[in-house]
């Protein structure tokens, strides 16, 4: 199983704390931890474990955590953590450097080195944070490089920033749907994504492998794929023009892919008009006028693109849905 979730929320007192310490030393690293919620300390954590590569999802009440010198000269796995912080925010300290992370943004830093981190939830009950765990060998970027972007903040609000936050947040959201088979794939788009967002950070772009660039630009290309399906004039020029990139390169990056980039945006189409025709708080919405909206202003070629994809016809799948015991 690749994902696991546990709580605090079964125990009482100071044991939840208790809990919540020793999971944080078996998932993560050892660390000294103290709270001024001791006696209610509700927290939750969930896990998507991608071989060496780890992806978690925790809430928790504000707290401190320390990482001492003997602490690493102990047990140092010699892991990379990159934070994001979704509400409250974080204050760490490390390597005579200081940075304040609030919601939106990232912080990189790693195992080997000692921390003190403070999280502060301000209007809300509890902090909550998305993480990326891996070990430092598997990050393509000079030693040098890393130690630059310990603790600098990256804003997630931004570019390659954003692209990485809705990609770690949407990787956590689905969790647990994923499968073992799955595992491979996402830890290589994670890397790759994670890699080029330090190295952006790091100007230094331009010192990854090829195959990680072309993963990220995919990436950066599907996501503008999604943003402008309902423009019917989403044709592989537009997309190639809006990256600054010929059409053949484009459809170059698409081979030995699952489908072409044609194909792609057709199947992405008619999965929202499938889901919208079986939504009744759409039945005031003519069939027409919702191919319309995701880019299928012809109706006939829009049904037999949608019979074709999904074996019935749309005003079959309507009535189907909204009545399945007709």
């Amino acid at each position: 199983m690749i994902w696991t979730a546990f709580s605090t929320e079964h125990l009482s007192g100071t044991e939840r704390f208790d809990y919540w310490e020793a999971m944080v030393f078996q998932a993560h690293f050892r660390t000294t931890m103290a709270s001024d919620h001791l006696d209610d300390f509700l927290a939750s954590s969930q896990a998507l474990h991608l071989g060496d590569i780890q992806t978690f999802a925790q809430s928790y009440p504000p707290m401190h955590a320390r990482r001492t010198p003997a602490m690493i000269r102990q047990s140092d796995p010699e892991l990379c953590q990159l934070w994001l912080t979704v509400r409250g925010e974080v204050g760490l300290s490390q390597s005579g450097r200081h940075v304040d992370i609030c919601e939106g943004d990232l912080v990189l830093y790693d195992s080997s080195r000692p921390c003190q981190a403070q999280t502060a939830a301000h209007d809300h009950p509890d902090v909550s944070s998305l993480i990326v765990q891996i070990p430092r060998a598997r990050l393509p970027l000079h030693s040098n490089t890393l130690d630059r972007l310990t603790l600098t903040r990256i804003q997630g609000q931004t570019g390659i920033g954003a692209l990485f936050r809705h990609h770690l947040t949407d990787l956590m959201n689905y969790a647990p749907q994923y499968e073992e088979c799955d595992a491979p794939r996402l830890a290589d788009v994670t890397l790759d994504l994670l890699s080029t967002m330090l190295a952006q950070a790091a100007r230094t772009e331009n010192l990854l492998p090829p195959e990680t660039q072309q993963t990220v630009l995919r990436t950066r290309i599907n996501a503008f794929i999604q943003q402008h399906l309902t423009d019917p004039d989403l044709t592989p020029a537009a997309i190639a023009a809006a990256h600054q990139i010929s059409v053949r390169y484009l459809h170059r990056l698409y081979q030995g892919q699952a489908t072409t980039i044609a194909d792609g945006i057709r199947r992405s189409r008619l999965q929202h008009i499938h889901r919208d025709l079986a939504d009744p708080r759409l039945n005031a919405r003519s069939i027409s006028s919702i191919a319309a909206r995701w880019g299928y202003p012809e109706p006939t070629s829009f049904s037999r693109a949608f019979k074709t994809l999904y074996g019935t016809t749309p005003r079959d799948h309507r009535h189907q849905t909204q009545h399945p015991g007709a």
